[in-house]
């Protein structure tokens, strides 16, 4: 598989130092991008301790690191560059990543990854505001993508009618094969929404 980033020389030289003084065996750098393919998007480099990197992580074992990629954010890494420009303060390490804020989905994409941007995209950032986040639990064979509404969402009287209508026409609109949404917290239960 081709390397989605590119890690200069100079840059894994300053990385494998910095990890050194951690002193932690085994630890790596992880590398995801924060609301991928949005005019917000960040891209964060992080220690990653072992077993702090998630199971679906792409792992890069370069020469003097190794670097964990977050799945969601591998698209958008494409042509990314890590480098370091060392000055006289010490120097510099900087991440140029010219399709973070760009989708890298099209119609041939799976369908998975296409719910997953749309989510990603467009209708978390909104709902961050509300300490809500919604993400995919799976696609049925019928085409029904099961939703988790999670955060400020969960057990929200109000959730069915917004949040899961929104939802639902916007991943209808952009997703025609699609054939419906389903909630995986199902919202009949209110139990767990106020204690009486």
């Amino acid at each position: 598989m081709s390397q989605p980033i590119q890690i200069t020389d100079s840059a894994q030289d300053y990385l494998a130092e910095l990890l050194e003084k951690q002193n932690v065996e085994g630890i790596a750098v992880r590398i995801f991008i924060t609301q991928p393919g949005t005019p917000y998007a960040e891209t964060c480099l992080a220690y990653c301790r072992p077993g702090e990197e998630e199971p679906s992580d792409e792992k890069l074992s370069l020469e003097k690191i190794t670097v964990y990629l977050d799945k969601h954010s591998v698209p958008f890494l494409e042509e990314a560059v890590v480098d370091f420009n060392a000055d006289r303060m010490g120097g510099q390490l900087t991440i140029k990543a010219p399709n973070a804020k760009m989708p890298k989905v099209n119609a041939d994409s799976p369908m998975e990854d296409r719910v997953n941007y749309i989510l990603y995209s467009e209708i978390n950032p909104g709902l961050a505001a509300h300490g809500g986040e919604i993400k995919l639990i799976q696609l049925t064979e019928e085409n029904i993508a099961v939703l988790q509404f999670g955060g400020g969402c969960q057990g929200c009287a109000a959730v069915d009618l917004t949040l899961k209508e929104g939802v639902e026409r916007t991943l209808m609109e952009r997703i025609p094969e699609l054939s419906g949404i389903r909630d995986v917290t199902d919202h009949t239960d209110t139990s767990q929404a106020y204690y009486r």
